[in-house]
């Protein structure tokens, strides 16, 4: 009788653990189906226009800030600020201590994108004066005929219609007027350095592949959003006419 009683005991307690561990292991998965969820980022619902107007300030405060080195900003903090500022919390900062570590850093941000940005373009130049058929001025302008011309050249007093492509060194298309069906229309002495150089070593008809150094283009200032200072620019470029 003992030893009945003894396995009956056995074969519950060992029931028991069995359910436990059924429901620890349940338990661990619904955990970790929870972990998961969480670290999927959240999509915004834009479902009425105090939110899309949220989602519109954010899209240009980010869009103000990336080009300037923000994107190294830690977004859950900045999260956190803004909460702290609308709920009237006390906040860890004061607005002059905050105008002032925030110059600083995105000063700092600055150079430092800047000094990257100098370095790739220096290296960009150094690879591509290498290359077959590119032909290198006292100015460091880089050049390669791809196409040859019989027309005249222009002068620094001319205007020119052109067709043109124009990249970064990414790959990057900033601005064409073959993409817009387009040719442009301008003076030779009216546009940026490099260009002011190399229509002048063409002839209509002619299409050249222009490797800009930055001091020849839009230098340490940039242009715009699309252009970043310290930008090596890439166009190609054909003449379709003096005017």
């Amino acid at each position: 009788m003992k030893i009945v009683f003894s396995m009956l005991m056995l074969f519950v307690v060992a029931s028991v653990g069995a359910q436990s561990k059924k429901e620890l292991a349940a338990q661990v998965a619904s955990l970790k189906t929870e972990i998961e969820q969480l670290k999927k980022p959240k999509e915004a619902e834009l479902t009425d226009k105090h939110k899309k107007a949220s989602y519109g300030l954010g899209v240009l405060i980010a869009e103000n800030l990336k080009p300037q080195g923000g994107d190294s900003l830690d977004i859950e903090t900045l999260n956190i600020a803004i909460k702290d500022v609308f709920q009237s919390k006390t906040l860890k900062m004061t607005q002059e201590e905050s105008m002032t570590i925030v110059q600083e850093y995105m000063r700092g941000q600055a150079e430092k994108r800047n000094a990257k940005l100098a370095e790739a373009g220096k290296v960009y130049l150094e690879t591509n004066k290498t290359k077959a058929g590119v032909q290198v001025t006292a100015t460091g302008l880089q050049y390669q005929v791809l196409q040859s011309g019989k027309g005249k050249k222009p002068g620094p007093n001319d205007q020119v219609t052109v067709h043109y492509t124009g990249k970064l060194i990414d790959g990057k298309v900033f601005d064409s007027s073959v993409e817009r069906n387009e040719p442009a229309t301008f003076g030779v002495s009216q546009v940026i350095p490099g260009w002011t150089e190399a229509l002048q070593l063409m002839k209509e008809g002619d299409k050249f592949l222009l490797t800009i150094p930055s001091e020849l283009g839009y230098g340490e200032r940039g242009a715009g959003q699309d252009i970043p200072p310290f930008s090596v620019l890439v166009f190609e470029v054909e003449l379709i006419k003096v005017n």
